[in-house]
């Protein structure tokens, strides 16, 4: 799905990403939720999610449900 960039209240990246264009972004939906993009293509798909979904992912993330390797 391409989200339109009015949609969007703001992007941003990983602060480890060094500005070198090969990581995801994420923005807040103004009408709630969060999209990921990848940030070479800019205007290419991005993926949504409620603001329930995104709660429990990164509830996930924090609690180590994710294997690092």
């Amino acid at each position: 799905m391409t989200v339109p960039e009015i949609a969007v209240r703001d992007w941003f990246k990983s602060s480890y990403s060094a500005q070198a264009n090969d990581c995801v972004e994420a923005g807040r939906l103004i009408l709630g939720g969060m999209v990921v993009r990848d940030s070479k293509d800019s205007g290419g798909p991005a993926l949504a999610f409620t603001a329930d979904a995104w709660d429990a992912f990164l509830s996930g993330v924090k609690s180590g449900d994710f294997p690092t390797d």
